[in-house]
């Protein structure tokens, strides 16, 4: 086996993630990247050849301990992750949640990445699986069509999929901020007398009606005929949601408890109640608050319906659409039969996989996968004994889940306590209990470290 270098096949969250952890480990990595600006090489969904480029939301999730991906990202940091670095770097107002400026982020890593001295970067499509090198494909959900086929072959033939989809951006200029209010959901993470970091748009019970009916009824863009349908339930189109049910919304993206009036609010308001009907909120997307996300509005209706049915949202009337909601096809292998715990090919053994087309779901799983395959690329590399990182741990319980689960019924998890092992004793009181999880999984993490000279 060649052993001069590493390869990293993808510069995604995963693949940037596992060069810079073998680079640091003082491994030379050859990263493929398939993007390139100069070329016009590119995919559909990516705008730029940027390396982590957020290509759905810009929305790290919860930040929280009692928060399972709150807990996943510090021990990501704990782990010295770039990916975490990077977004602690430029994060933007998110409320109690995390969330980064998508364009910031991703040249920081870029950056990071491309002044390593140990990483090449090699702007190529890469069509085969070298057997000879190590080899870690983190080529994530929209991996090119001839790659494809190779780990299509390598997995007997068995492959997976789902639809993905990401929500309108819209320039803040061009919201009515006379008919919306700042407000966190419940104040959280919000200084007395801060008006909050998401802005509001409140319906009444006719405007939801409305717009309900509208979202049902909107065009969407064709899929290819011969597929079928099949989405991410955390990444639910904005107008499935709404064929579930007339409610379905106001117990997802548009729930408006947590989100009372303002009292200096003077906008148009539902009658004499306290709380809207309904609440579309928008999220800072970048830093300098010129654009904002429509949260959990991902879509597939086609471009001129988004504009005319999200323009119906009120303070929206205007929007002008920096970028439309897209959908995507994603595709993910069958772990439970292919991957060890470290993402190693049980079949391949000079090969591991990482990101989102092992079957963790969200950005910040994939970016932990690409640390534990890169941490277990460099052992294989110096031909030690690979780390098996604890299903106490959230960085732990992800592998766990994509090697044990049930092949049959197999599909994409984000983090959840319910992955992590519960603990021996009985602790009733929800928070108390998750921040006694993660107490427990920092602590083994830490002996984790030490033992393995991680």
């Amino acid at each position: 086996m060649n052993k001069s270098h590493i390869n990293v096949i993808g510069a995604g969250l995963a693949g940037s993630e596992a060069a810079y952890q073998i680079a640091k480990r003082g491994i030379r990595v050859h990263l493929y990247e398939l993007r390139d600006v100069n070329t016009g090489k590119t995919t559909p969904q990516h705008k730029t050849d940027n390396f982590a480029e957020l290509v759905c939301s810009n929305s790290f999730r919860g930040a929280s301990l009692t928060n399972a991906v709150g807990l996943l990202k510090e021990e990501m940091r704990r782990l010295d992750s770039l990916i975490i670095k990077a977004g602690d770097a430029h994060s933007v107002p998110a409320g109690g949640a995390m969330a980064v400026d998508r364009v910031t982020f991703s040249e920081m890593v870029t950056f990071e990445i491309s002044n390593n001295p140990l990483i090449t970067v090699i702007r190529e499509e890469i069509t085969e699986i070298p057997d000879d090198e190590i080899t870690i494909i983190a080529t994530g959900p929209l991996t090119s069509d001839a790659l494809a086929g190779r780990i299509h072959e390598l997995n007997d033939g068995n492959g997976f999929y789902f639809y993905d989809a990401a929500a309108p951006i819209i320039s803040a200029e061009s919201i009515d901020m006379s008919k919306v209010y700042r407000k966190s959901r419940y104040d959280k993470g919000v200084e007395d007398g801060e008006p909050g970091d998401y802005i509001n748009c409140p319906m009444t019970k006719e405007e939801f009606t409305a717009f309900q009916g509208a979202l049902v009824h909107a065009e969407e863009a064709p899929l290819n005929s011969f597929e079928d349908m099949r989405v991410f339930e955390g990444c639910m189109p904005i107008e499935e949601m709404a064929k579930r049910g007339w409610k379905t919304m106001l117990y997802g993206p548009m729930k408006p408890v947590g989100l009372e009036y303002p009292v200096n609010y003077t906008g148009p308001r539902d009658g004499a109640f306290k709380t809207p009907y309904a609440v579309v909120q928008l999220r800072q997307d970048n830093a300098a608050a010129s654009m904002y996300n429509i949260v959990g509005f991902q879509t597939h209706l086609k471009w001129g319906e988004q504009k005319r049915v999200f323009q119906m949202i009120p303070g929206l009337e205007n929007a002008e659409f920096v970028r439309y909601g897209v959908m995507h096809r994603n595709s993910y292998i069958d772990s439970p039969n292919l991957l060890t715990q470290t993402f190693r090919s049980k079949k391949q053994t000079n090969l591991f996989f990482a990101g989102q087309m092992t079957g963790v779901e969200g950005y910040i799983e994939s970016a932990s996968a690409g640390l534990v395959a890169g941490i277990n690329a460099v052992k294989l590399f110096k031909e030690e004994e690979q780390v098996i990182f604890s299903q106490t741990t959230a960085i732990g319980s992800l592998p766990y889940y994509i090697t044990h689960a049930d092949s049959k019924h197999f599909q994409p998890m984000n983090v959840t306590f319910g992955l992590i092992s519960d603990l021996p004793e009985i602790i009733r009181d929800k928070k108390e209990r998750y921040f006694k999880i993660a107490e427990r999984a920092l602590t083994d993490l830490a002996e984790l470290i030490k033992t393995n000279e991680l």
